[in-house]
């Protein structure tokens, strides 16, 4: 049998035995598509919540259906454009395997998107000991090999080894696996440098208790190099890094917060000043602050120190020229006003940079270590690049999206201290949400059977009240992540004493 497709457990009748490649992807596909964690997706936001601002933003769902639609198309191309020989020597690629890691990627988003990531991963590492803490990608590991359920009995959604290594977009541990780890490298790949809150990979695809997991997901892929991704993995983060930058940009345009005059003067002043600007030291750079020109100053350094092996000085300033010429002259020039000739503008602004840059994705079967299997050509790259510092400098550094945030996770922190407290409560943790309950009780017992077999990789804390804490911890990150932007807040204002609603449709 092929072992791209076998499944994460064995199942006692299955219909795809005899169908095929394809029918076995497919199932996956649609296991994914119905699962309850991936409707909630329309409910967990992307950069803000749908009423944070005047226009229509992308949530998780809409942005997982355009990163599907881009992986989709960048497979297709390859498929019909590559040597199937090579395409089979790296392990093979399947568009439907490549649909179904995109479907997934993001399923284990928490609410108010990367915001409540961070927050939970310093709650869970402070409150509760979880060493390695929260991760969004692991998060959604978890969800398909454990959380999520098909049936009775069943844990996980039982997925191909295919599908389940298509979301290993950092396919290691925090602190293990593979062995030596990545973070020890003489150079590290993508995401695997120390995180700026502690030790360990700051990006990371499977929590302790989950590494078995993942080490049989990537099993099937025997001449895969520790720390790669696998070709279809990779197809996927590039299609998500695509739809990232420019859909984003979009909503920000479209709902008139991100304005053309700053963002203007911040191209022409570095493309003026960038002899200047490359003399600074970086104290006399920070000094600037908000200066024109020296934000694109702080990134082209930025790149030079992270991406050395693809980042070029010319094309770098030519990105920096194609994107103001194109997306801040050619859209942001005119402020968008909801008729159908902004409209036009802006979606056709996007629609041409899609097939842009998956006209620009090319195939290298020896990458560089901060690379992958699939990228893009350096002109798109940096261009790539400067549409994601557009993004982050002009919306997701703005004091008024802080004052908001910090507000977002003080409902988090405010979840997870009210369930830690009930469920420590003697007379009445058994009235707790049995769904919270169910999740505590899987999570103690995965930790028990890591103290017991890999007692490493839980740096020593094998005691039974260490492993209960961790259980607990655990369970609590769990559903307080599973939970919608809405059900957050709800949950905390019930938490705190307020009335709100009593009586929901579904039970906890």
């Amino acid at each position: 049998m092929d072992p791209r497709l076998t499944r994460a457990r064995a199942e006692t009748a299955t219909s795809s035995q005899h169908a095929g490649v394809e029918s076995d992807f497919r199932t996956d596909l649609e296991r994914i598509r119905f699962a309850p964690s991936f409707s909630r997706l329309a409910e967990v936001t992307q950069v803000v919540t749908a009423g944070a601002t005047g226009g229509v933003v992308h949530n998780r769902l809409t942005h997982t259906i355009k990163v599907t639609a881009v992986a989709r198309a960048i497979a297709v191309r390859l498929l019909r454009t590559e040597d199937p020989v090579v395409l089979h020597r790296l392990g093979g690629l399947d568009h439907v395997v490549v649909q179904a890691a995109a479907g997934a990627h993001d399923l284990g988003h928490p609410p108010f998107g990367h915001l409540g990531e961070r927050v939970l991963d310093r709650l869970a590492r402070d409150r509760f000991g979880l060493i390695d803490g929260y991760e969004g990608n692991a998060q959604t590991f978890r969800i398909l090999t454990e959380l999520e359920v098909r049936g009775p009995g069943d844990e996980g959604l039982n997925l191909t080894a295919a599908v389940l290594a298509g979301v290993l977009k950092y396919p290691w541990g925090r602190f293990h696996m593979p062995e030596p780890h990545p973070t020890g490298w003489p150079e590290s790949p993508r995401g695997a440098r120390h995180g700026v809150d502690g030790p360990g990979a700051a990006k990371f695809s499977a929590y302790s208790i989950d590494l078995p997991e993942m080490v049989k997901a990537l099993a099937a892929f025997p001449g895969l190099p520790p720390g790669r991704q696998t070709l279809e993995c990779s197809v996927m983060d590039l299609a998500d890094d695509i739809a990232y930058s420019l859909h984003d940009v979009e909503d920000f345009h479209r709902s008139g917060v991100l304005q053309f005059s700053p963002v203007s003067k911040e191209f022409r002043s570095w493309v003026a000043d960038r002899v200047r600007f490359a003399t600074l030291d970086e104290h006399r750079l920070r000094a600037l602050g908000q200066t024109p020109g020296a934000g694109l100053e702080g990134l082209r350094r930025r790149l030079i120190d992270r991406d050395s092996w693809v980042f070029d000085e010319e094309t770098f300033a030519q990105a920096v020229l194609t994107v103001g010429d194109e997306f801040v002259d050619g859209v942001l020039a005119v402020p968008y006003d909801g008729s159908m000739a902004a409209d036009r503008a802006i979606s056709g602004f996007t629609s041409r940079w899609i097939d842009h840059f998956i006209s620009s994705v090319v195939l290298d079967p020896d990458p560089p270590v901060r690379s992958s299997y699939v990228s893009l050509m350096p002109n798109a790259w940096h261009e790539v690049s400067v549409l994601k510092f557009v993004h982050k400098y002009f919306i997701l550094d703005r004091p008024d999206l802080a004052m908001y945030q910090r507000g977002q996770a003080e409902t988090i922190e405010r979840l997870v201290a009210g369930f830690d407290s009930w469920l420590s409560d003697r007379t009445d943790g058994s009235r707790a949400p049995r769904r919270l309950i169910d999740l505590v009780n899987a999570a103690t017992f995965g930790y028990d059977r890591t103290a017991h077999e890999h007692p490493e990789w839980l740096d020593g804390r094998t005691s039974e009240a260490e492993v209960a804490r961790m259980g607990r911890g655990r369970g609590i990150i769990d559903f307080v992540s599973s939970l919608t932007d809405e059900q957050a807040v709800a949950f905390a204002t019930r938490l705190g004493g307020a009335t709100g609603m009593l009586w929901t449709t579904g039970a906890l």
